[in-house]
């Protein structure tokens, strides 16, 4: 606990909470939509392109990698979404085919044309998100913390529509809701956790941040506010208890959020099983 104490005085440690506790919420809120429309791989698959982003990023040598990440995951997740649509390619194929290109080509880039002599390095960390949490700078923290305002503003505000989308996308067309308006809204506010929570886990680990609070909170509640909150509330404390136990054993920080995700999946399944006994 002292060694704690000593540690939380340090600001690059308190920046690593705070954003921690923002990207954990706002991917909580979206994945039980994700996981209900049976869309759960667009988070693995707009973190590939996401991934392809930072490596032209790297390239170029952006001092604010957002400036290029963002946009292009944006997009992506729209073309993915117009993609999915169509008959002649499938949702699932679209995605693999993005994700796998991406993965490609951002390795790619990086192999030919990256400044720094330790490719491997900069692939592990930006692929596990191995130290760049413990990182940020001050324009990073504020830049989450208006792009988290935002993602559980629109959450707030268009919660009955999302319900709506989520649950029976016909019926809510039919009733006169713009189901396409809103599923263009709910991939682009996936895009932007995307690329927040890259941060944090890295590029192969987001949907693991994104999937499990969502899939253990189901485990033991049926409604969709309380399954919502019950995912909200599992995903910030595993990752406090994540960040935390990274900086006290010296782990790496996505692999042990994901980790404590992991372990919450399983106590939710043994108490769901007892609670249905």
């Amino acid at each position: 606990m002292d060694k704690l104490l000593q540690y939380l005085q340090y600001p690059f440690v308190q920046y690593a909470l705070i954003v921690g506790v923002l990207i954990a919420l706002c991917s909580s809120l979206f994945g039980v939509t994700l996981v209900l429309k049976r869309f759960s791989f667009i988070g693995d698959g707009l973190s590939h392109v996401a991934f392809g982003a930072m490596a032209i990023a790297g390239v170029l040598n952006l001092t604010n990698n957002m400036l290029i990440i963002l946009p292009i995951t944006v997009i992506s997740a729209i073309l993915l979404l117009r993609t999915g649509q169509n008959t002649k390619i499938k949702g699932d194929a679209a995605i693999a085919m993005i994700s796998v290109g991406a993965l490609a080509f951002g390795y790619l880039i990086m192999h030919l044309f990256s400044p720094s002599s330790n490719i491997s390095g900069d692939v592990c960390s930006t692929l596990f998100g191995s130290t760049s949490i413990l990182t940020l700078t001050d324009t990073d923290v504020w830049l989450c913390v208006g792009l988290s305002a935002v993602v559980l503003a629109l959450f707030v505000l268009f919660y009955n529509k999302i319900f709506a989308v989520t649950f029976d996308e016909s019926f809510a067309t039919a009733s006169g809701t713009k189901a396409g308006a809103y599923n263009l809204l709910i991939a682009v506010i996936i895009a932007i956790i995307i690329v927040l929570a890259m941060n944090l886990v890295g590029s192969l680990l987001i949907s693991a941040l994104v999937i499990f609070p969502a899939l253990s909170a189901m485990r033991i509640f049926r409604s969709f506010l309380s399954v919502t909150i019950a995912s909200a509330v599992i995903s910030v404390v595993c990752a406090l208890a994540g960040i935390i136990i990274s900086i006290l054993s010296g782990t790496p920080v996505g692999s042990t959020i994901v980790a404590a995700d992991v372990a919450a999946f399983a106590l939710c399944c043994i108490a769901g099983a007892v609670r249905s006994r």
